[in-house]
This record gives structure tokens, sequence and C-alpha cells, in this order.
């Protein structure tokens, strides 16, 4: 099953399968709750879309399941695949479960034995709270620019010199400094709002992420069409250069990121 880059996600949809996906920035978490029946194409939603969070590579990944109607517990197996594709993340991505207990999907679950490989819980708080205490501690800058304008994009690129000087990422300087500049331009040109930069130290490499209060997602132009300048044609540059990127809508706008790997 391939997932397209980017890997953007959409407000959710009340015609699909109810899926919404929310990004902690204090803490590099992301939460997906998923609702509605379990099928064919509530599997195909979902699978896609927690591949789009592993390609992320976020601190952890909390699925809230409370309400989730699988019946026949056909999911399990599904998530046994996707922690096992966390798990061989660099460094991992822990994932926990909130599950509703004495429903078919917790008790095969528990049959299975995951509890080994990762924790379900009973509410989304609790596997949250499971999550949160086995992410070990990760290092991170953060700039705030209220009222951006052209100096935000040199701010953030002094952002990024300054993590990869502080974790020794030489080899990584030149392009998340590419990177970040076409991201805060972009916010600062359609957005017009407080934009919040933060970088995020993933092993041995980078993850960057740009903030801001305009929720429309960026739309990758294709090479052949548009104008120099014109919206969308600097992501290209953002996706020659990194190993992922993609967008999320929060409740006061949109996350953009970017993902770059180093040699380990």
């Amino acid at each position: 099953m391939e997932v397209i880059r980017p890997y953007l996600f959409a407000p959710p949809d009340p015609d699909r399968s109810g899926l919404s996906v929310t990004c902690d920035l204090e803490t590099g978490i992301l939460d997906l709750a998923v609702r509605g029946r379990f099928g064919r194409r509530a599997a195909t939603d979902t699978f896609t879309s927690l591949r789009k969070c592993l390609a992320e590579h976020p601190a952890a990944i909390v699925v809230d399941l409370v309400g989730f109607e699988d019946p026949l517990a056909a999911s399990a197996a599904m998530w046994v695949a996707i922690n096992r594709k966390a798990a061989a993340l660099h460094p991992p991505v822990r994932l926990a479960l909130a599950v509703e207990p004495g429903t078919p999907l917790r008790d095969r679950l528990t049959r299975l034995g995951v509890e080994r490989y990762f924790p379900v819980r009973s509410t989304p708080a609790e596997a949250r709270a499971a999550a949160s205490g086995t992410v070990p501690w990760t290092q991170r800058l953060q700039l705030i620019q209220r009222a951006p304008d052209e100096l935000s994009t040199c701010a953030a690129r002094n952002l990024v010199g300054a993590a990869c000087e502080a974790w020794r990422m030489p080899d990584l300087l030149h392009p998340a400094r590419i990177i970040v500049s076409e991201l805060v331009t972009n916010a600062v040109e359609h957005a017009g709002t407080d934009v919040t930069v933060t970088v995020w130290r993933r092993g041995a490499g980078l993850h960057l992420s740009v903030r801001d209060g305009d929720p429309r997602l960026p739309r990758l132009l294709d090479a052949s069409s548009g104008a120099p300048g014109e919206r969308g044609a600097g992501l290209r540059i953002v996706g020659a250069r990194a190993t992922a990127w993609g967008a999320m809508a929060t409740h006061d706008g949109k996350l953009v990121w970017a993902t770059l790997r180093g040699a380990r």
C-alpha cells in the first residue's frame, strides 16, 4: 500500500471513516482518533494515515479507538504491523492504543500479548500518559514570530544553524536552512499570522515544523505549471531536499513539517 508524498492531513471529512490527527508541539506526540466501523475502506484509510504519521517520525503515536466498532477484532493484526514499522525507525516511535475494555478488539489484543510491545489502555488520556512516560527526552529549539516579516526567515535559518551546531549535524545545516527558509517564507507571504518554528532532534536527523494560523494546506504545483514565485512553487525545493514532508490541520491553522535524515 503506497503512501504518496507529500503527506497531507486535511481536516476530518464526515463522509469518510472519521479519522482526525492532531499534534502536540510540546511533546512531539501525534494523536490519531479513529471512529466508525472497521471495514475495507476504514482499514485502508487508517493504515494510510498511520504511514503518514510514521513519515513525520514523531516521538510517539497515540491511537484513540474508543467508540471504534470492530466486532470481529479484525484490525488487531494491523496494529501489530504498524508497531513493527514504528519500532524499526531510528529512533523508534512509540505506539499506544486506547481501546475500551470488554470489547472484542481489547480481548484479542490481550490474547496476542501485545502489551509486551506497546501499551493498550482504556482511555486516550491513559494511553497518552503511557506513551509519554516511555518517550525519551528529545532536544528541541523553538522560535515564535509575532507579526512575522521578511526578517523571520533569517531568524528561522539562524535557529536551524544553532541546532545543527549544538547537535553536531554539519551535514544537515545547508539543506535544513533551505527547507526552513521556504516553509517560513510561505507562512509569512500567505498566512500573515503568528508563526512558530520548531526544530527537533530525531536521532541523527532533524524534524522541522512551521505552524501558522491559515487553515489552507500547502499545494505542490507541477514543475511544468505556474510561474516562478507562484504559491506552492517553493515547495518543490522542500520536496527535493527533505526525506519526507507534509502538513496537517490544527484547531487554529496548520502545521507544515519536514524531516531530514543524517548518518547514524
